[in-house]
């Protein structure tokens, strides 16, 4: 009985901590719209890092640590691996990008957000800030697809699995980079279309496992931290993800080994996020599209306050959630903001 309680508890105190986090998501992302549309990604980074990294400190009763984190890998603003948060009692890991797709955000383009996946302590896995090669789909086609197979192979179980008699039906999703062309041509060859994407493949990993949204399924190699925050996600909408680290160099390499990390294995959205209780919060900067609809709106000033756009999943719930936030108190009095639609 007393272990029935001790869970009962743990998972209330989950639910609780989504809402907390997702006030650390839309903080960062008022921050670095802020900072949006002036043609320097580091400065909305900075922004949107400083933002959370203040939210994330005054959680009360939590203590966080950094297990992946963003930065390294170009030597931008960051919260970095192994760093610790707030002096709770409760202690939490985090994977974060505060801050998915820099570019978007310095020249106003859609796709960029502010993002984090949360676990009891040691609940996720411990790595550098690296590549992966990914492969997500949703939970139709979670049976039928294994990226040792070739690509070609691979749009053929995807098809049988989503029951598409013709491939051009069929939307993959790959980052748009040199070391993706091959896999890009493959993809193409058997008719499947191909949404080629500058930067952030973390949001159509998710979105592979919503119906109705236009992503398949996402392959290629993008970013280490991205895969192990989209890797929470899928697990908690029942989707499947693999992945094998890729290593950029000698050091990181051995950094990854050091790290206990397997460059020879397929890794699955239950070893990147091991833990039960998991959560995701995703809050947009600018709005977040797929190949069918904006699936998030960006974050909208007004006088004295603004809107966000966030995605929270925990284990059994989803919703998205829209919320206005009042930043000037007094402003948002003088002009009535809260009679006006925006």
């Amino acid at each position: 009985m007393a272990d029935e309680q001790k869970t009962d508890d743990l998972r209330e105190l989950y639910k609780s901590l989504s809402w907390q986090l997702l006030e650390v998501t839309e903080n960062a992302a008022i921050a670095a719209a802020r900072a949006a549309g002036q043609g320097d990604k580091n400065l909305a980074d900075a922004a949107a890092v400083n933002a959370m990294r203040t939210a994330l400190n005054r959680i009360p009763g939590v203590s966080c640590e950094i297990k992946i984190g963003e930065g390294e890998r170009d030597d931008a603003p960051m919260l970095f691996i192994g760093e610790k948060l707030g002096n709770g009692k409760v202690n939490i890991d985090i994977a974060v990008d505060p801050l998915e797709n820099t570019n978007a955000t310095a020249n106003l383009n859609s796709g960029a957000v502010c993002v984090l996946a949360a676990a009891p302590s040691g609940g996720l896995i411990n790595a550098s800030d690296t590549y992966m090669d990914k492969l997500c789909v949703g939970k139709d086609a979670a049976d039928y697809v294994d990226i040792r197979l070739a690509p070609e192979e691979n749009v053929n179980r995807l098809a049988k699995a989503l029951k598409r008699r013709d491939k051009a039906e069929l939307t993959i999703t790959v980052l748009d980079r040199p070391r993706n062309e091959e896999l890009i041509s493959r993809l193409r060859s058997t008719g499947a279309r191909v949404r080629l994407i500058m930067d952030g493949d973390l949001m159509p990993c998710v979105f592979s496992c919503f119906k109705g949204v236009g992503v398949h399924a996402v392959m290629g190699i993008g970013a280490a931290p991205e895969g192990v925050i989209s890797a929470a996600a899928v697990k908690l909408l029942g989707g499947k993800m693999q992945a094998i680290w890729k290593a950029r160099n000698d050091a990181d390499r051995e950094r990854l080994i050091g790290m206990g990390i397997d460059l020879n294995r397929v890794y699955t959205q239950d070893d990147l996020a091991p833990a039960h209780d998991l959560v995701f919060v995703a809050t947009a900067v600018t709005p977040v599209m797929t190949t069918s609809k904006a699936v998030l709106e960006g974050v909208s000033f007004f006088p004295g306050g603004a809107k966000t756009s966030s995605l929270v999943i925990t284990r059994g719930f989803m919703n998205f959630v829209p919320t206005t936030h009042v930043l000037d108190p007094t402003v948002f009095e003088e002009e009535k903001s809260e009679f006006r639609l925006y």
